[in-house]
């Protein structure tokens, strides 16, 4: 059976293909295209849209429904992703995993990078959805607050294990069993999504900071601090320092958070909410400290030596991006081989070594060590016990909830 294992590089030939990727991909990436929040629900597309066309809000029903399967004569697969979210050449035009399940199993995948925003796409397969047609796409990678929104609408199908054996095995035991979707029935992630708080050492001049407490509090870091303007992230971070879990969290606690963020931003603490453009003020050390994202950390490690991340005492946040397949879906069978395939450790590492965001799949690291072994020994990215420990999940929120929260983000943050 044909594994696609790339060939050991050298430190140095690992570093110049990190920096050669992200240059590659610094005018879009996963990160950049910053997922829209939940809050994108106000918009046109959103949760607001759902009602007014007669669908069933989020979390009334689950389950989807199937088509007749195409997989046995029609050895395909279309698979929709976001943009420079997969492993690639030195060419930058195919797919070298892609490529070795093409040979190994003889079907074809059609790669689509059209998910540019969580919201957006939501709005462009609703339509279909809704009716209970089909979206012309197998299988669909979708941030875990709209992929839990997709299962409770009963739009996406319910997974056959029997298809599954490596993603069943290999799944770490971090992201098995989410609120949203117990046990994995709809959904398995393609990449985890860290956030830590990141800091420019030379911009601190000896200040220390290990916590949201310190980013807050210090008056030496006024106006040099900034959080994500992705909801989850920031008030999750917040809630953690406030001794206070994210899967549990009451409405005062979430109000209480805002009042804490509220007090930072009207005294100038606090000196904007972001998107990943934090990377350039944090790179320059207009910005000091931030919470931020691992994937942009690890990326900017390699070319700026005094960027760097602390895991706060606390623990840090983690949410998904997840693969699902939905409803009358023309290749299941075909969808569901292929997150097999990516749970099998050898691809999962070649995924790993190239996207530098957080592997689901255990058993990696002495595949990786092959291809790059910085990478491997990266907590990031290769997370160990230890570190899966401090990490946290946003709990699932009612349609209520996000439209309550999100518009007092939004006032929180200007947006």
């Amino acid at each position: 059976m044909e594994q696609y294992e790339p060939e050991r590089l050298t430190p140095a030939q690992a570093a110049a293909m990190r920096r050669s990727l992200r240059n590659g991909r610094a005018a879009m990436t996963r990160r950049s295209l910053l997922r829209a929040s939940a809050g994108g629900a106000l918009t046109v597309g959103g949760i607001g849209a759902l009602s007014g066309c007669g669908i069933p809000a989020a979390g009334m029903t689950q389950g989807g429904t199937s088509a007749q399967d195409h997989s046995a004569e029609e050895k395909s697969v279309n698979f929709s992703n976001w943009t420079e979210y997969i492993d690639v050449d030195d060419s930058g035009k195919t797919h070298p995993t892609l490529d070795a399940f093409r040979r190994r199993t003889g079907i074809t995948v059609k790669y689509t990078e059209d998910i540019n925003d969580n919201n957006e796409f939501f709005g462009k397969i609703k339509p279909q959805l809704a009716a209970g047609q089909a979206t012309g796409r197998d299988l669909i990678v979708l941030t875990d607050w709209l992929a839990a929104r997709l299962i409770r609408l009963g739009w996406v199908q319910k997974l056959d294990p029997s298809n599954l054996r490596h993603a069943y095995t290999n799944l770490s035991p971090q992201f098995r069993d989410p609120d949203w979707d117990p046990g994995r029935a709809y959904s398995y992630p393609w990449q985890g999504i860290p956030t830590v708080i990141a800091f420019n050492k030379k911009a601190l001049d000896g200040i220390e900071v290990k916590s949201v407490s310190d980013l807050l509090d210090n008056p030496r870091l006024k106006g040099r601090v900034s959080f994500l303007s992705e909801m989850r992230d920031s008030i999750g971070m917040t809630l953690l320092d406030m001794g206070k879990d994210p899967a549990k969290f009451t409405d005062d606690d979430y109000d209480a958070v805002i009042a804490r963020l509220q007090k930072a931003v009207d005294r100038g603490q606090i000196r904007r909410f972001t998107g990943n453009d934090y990377t350039s003020d944090l790179t320059k050390g207009d910005i000091a400290a931030c919470v931020a994202w691992a994937g942009d950390i690890v990326q900017l490690k390699h070319d700026s030596p005094d960027v760097d991340f602390v895991i706060p005492d606390s623990g840090y946040m983690t949410s998904t991006d997840n693969m699902l397949v939905p409803n009358k879906a023309r290749h299941k069978t075909n969808a569901e081989r292929l997150i097999d395939f990516y749970y099998e450790p050898q691809q999962a590492a070649a995924l790993a070594a190239y996207i530098n965001y957080t592997t689901p799949v255990d058993g990696v690291r002495p595949y990786l060590a092959k291809i790059d072994e910085e990478a491997a020994n990266n907590p990031l990215i290769v997370p160990d016990k230890a570190m899966q420990a401090k990490s946290h999940s946003f709990r699932a929120l009612s349609q209520k909830e996000e439209t309550a929260y999100e518009e007092k983000f939004a006032k929180l943050t200007g947006a």
